[in-house]
């Protein structure tokens, strides 16, 4: 399965058809090849093997990386209890012997 978070154009350099692009904190390359109408920088495109793929609206794409901030404190907390659990766990497995 593959997800594609929505990135942010903060560059864009015409001359190599390339944007630089911001998802979630992490700054990258795209290419602009392959995407099917004009963008400009601040808008949000959708980013696959490194090609800007989609435009997508800035209210989806706030909504969509709200989601996945959402999806990934989640599974943050969800890993933080499975290692309390499974130090405590090694703990007391440790006591008995």
């Amino acid at each position: 399965m593959c997800l594609s978070i929505p990135s942010q154009i903060t560059r864009i350099d015409r001359s190599r058809n390339l944007a630089t692009v911001e998802t979630m904190g992490v700054a990258r390359e795209a290419s602009l090849d392959l995407i099917d109408r004009p963008v400009d920088v601040g808008d949000y495109v959708l980013i696959h093997i490194g090609f800007a793929m989609n435009k997508i609206d800035e209210a989806d794409a706030l909504q969509s990386l709200e989601s996945y901030k959402e999806i990934i404190a989640a599974m943050e907390a969800e890993e933080q209890e499975q290692f309390i659990t499974q130090s405590d766990h090694s703990t007391h497995r440790g006591e008995d012997e």
